[in-house]
């Protein structure tokens, strides 16, 4: 495949991702909620820009993500920026290595937990440095645990959907 193809299928996945993120800006849904279907959704962008672009080009993804999160109030703080990148860099890069020898269910599995862990470590050191309310830093604490594991597993389940239909189109 070509460059510009694999640059026009990345630039298309971050249009939809951004479309994904801004869903919670019209639609008045809870914030635990949004976080569940928006972070899935933006998972499934992650794994479907290494499968269709390039893992290069999805860790680009993986870091543009949280810096839009950012602008829209999502994140607190500037600097929770980097531990979200980071978590969404350790999901592209578990799904691509597990991928290439696991395949894709078992690469799934390590993409969320490998995510999960990233988040988890990088918040709570973020958190230390960073003078919040507590029920601020119980807040962040709360959704950058365990539902980034059910997220990157959603995204998984959402991915592998989107890829049957396009290969099922190539028939």
């Amino acid at each position: 495949m070509r460059n510009h193809q694999r640059l026009t299928r990345a630039a298309l996945l971050l249009a939809i991702m951004l479309i994904f993120q801004s869903i919670r800006l019209f639609v008045p849904v809870p914030p635990f909620i949004s976080m569940f279907v928006i972070g899935s959704a933006v998972n499934a962008c992650l794994l479907l820009a290494v499968e269709r672009a390039s893992w290069r080009l999805a860790l680009v993804l993986a870091v543009i993500a949280p810096g839009i999160a950012y602008l829209q109030q999502v994140l607190p703080l500037p600097i929770f920026i980097l531990p979200v990148a980071a978590a969404n860099s350790a999901y592209v890069l578990g799904y691509y290595m597990g991928n290439r020898f696991l395949g894709y269910w078992p690469a799934v599995g390590i993409a969320a937990l490998a995510k999960a862990a990233a988040m988890f470590v990088m918040v709570a050191w973020v958190v230390q440095w960073v003078d919040l309310p507590a029920k601020v830093t119980a807040a962040l604490s709360a959704m950058f645990g365990w539902p980034q594991l059910i997220t990157g597993l959603g995204g998984g389940i959402i991915g592998y959907v989107i890829l049957k239909r396009l290969a099922g189109g190539k028939k």
